[in-house]
């Protein structure tokens, strides 16, 4: 007997989000740009979510050709009701927006510490907090969480990225236990080094902190554990993203899927 949830034929339905609503956060660039643009492309109306308003002006610009839309909302993910509100009635939630400081714990400054943690695991919490009433009450909801091989992995001068990343692990594993019933999965997307400002800023900051010149910190700091000695593509990271959105990860919850280049395989 053929399951009812079974996919037809030999190969997965292409992504299709016609009429649904899509909110990415940390969207004006980046992951969240790539993100936003590839649900956009698939037919979702996307509530983009950042505190650069002129990031998501030119987002907003650059998609619209596609088949759905870009919605900027300047927000900053430290006011947690009003992410929180932003996220009511969405369909597919990604929590993506991050912040990074590289400083060993004696020297690492405590309000930067909080302000990770908040941006970076009370926001995505407050925000699925929103979106959840709507998903349950309509029996369907999408939830991926922009971790990272830090959220399975640590790295010396990284305490608050580490620590949001790895309490993000358990966030979304507690609500695709949560969602299971409701039609509702949860999961993590996790690459390693990706090609953004974020990495990019990082250079100079690994630099101070290993003692070692910029051009060697991509090679000996950044990619030295992974097996693939290259940057991974925000739009590499967007595909897994809408994968986990799409009939064929219907089955797929509380997981991390995990784009390294071979990291953690060590």
């Amino acid at each position: 007997m053929t399951s009812p949830s079974a996919l037809p034929g030999p190969q997965a339905a292409a992504l299709d989000l016609g009429g649904r609503t899509a909110l990415v956060t940390g969207a004006a660039g980046g992951i969240g740009r790539a993100c936003a643009l590839r649900l956009a492309a698939a037919g979702a109306r996307v509530r983009a979510v950042d505190r650069d308003a002129a990031g998501l002006a030119e987002l907003a610009g650059h998609a619209g050709d596609l088949a759905g839309t870009v919605e900027p909302h300047v927000l900053d993910l430290t006011d947690l009701d009003a992410a929180e509100f932003v996220a009511a009635g969405t369909d597919v939630l990604v929590n993506n927006a991050g912040l990074q400081l590289v400083r060993p714990l004696e020297d690492f400054p405590p309000d930067v510490f909080h302000t990770v943690l908040t941006v970076m695991l009370e926001a995505p919490f407050r925000l699925i907090r929103g979106a959840l009433p709507h998903m349950y009450g309509q029996g369907w909801g999408r939830i991926v969480n922009v971790s990272s091989v830090h959220g399975l992995r640590a790295s010396p001068y990284k305490a608050a990225y580490v620590a949001a990343k790895h309490g993000l692990e358990g966030l979304s594993k507690t609500a695709a236990l949560e969602g299971a019933a409701h039609g509702v999965t949860s999961n993590c997307v996790n690459p390693g080094y990706v090609r953004t400002p974020l990495v990019e800023k990082q250079l100079t900051d690994q630099s101070r902190a290993h003692g070692l010149p910029e051009d060697r910190v991509l090679t000996d700091v950044l990619l030295r554990d992974s097996a693939v000695k290259r940057l991974i593509e925000p739009e590499e990271v967007a595909e897994a993203v809408a994968y986990l959105c799409g009939p064929q990860a219907s089955f797929m919850t509380g997981a991390s899927l995990v784009l390294d280049g071979g990291w953690t395989a060590h």
